[in-house]
């Protein structure tokens, strides 16, 4: 479970440095990464409004 986690986190942590790297004029590979990266993030982001959107219709609890 931890050696996934730490897994999960260096591919974030390569992502970004991906991303930084992308907006600095990396090669093509990383300028590929950043957007995958930030691809993904946009679709984390979507799913979180859509879930708050439909606790937020659910019903009286907050």
């Amino acid at each position: 479970m931890v050696v996934l986690l730490v897994g999960v986190l260096l591919v974030v942590v390569g992502g970004c440095v991906c991303v930084v790297w992308a907006q600095r004029g990396g090669p093509r590979w990383v300028r590929v990464v950043a957007r995958l990266t930030l691809g993904a993030g946009e679709l984390l982001r979507a799913s979180e409004k859509r879930r708050r959107g439909l606790n937020r219709s659910g019903g009286g609890d907050a």
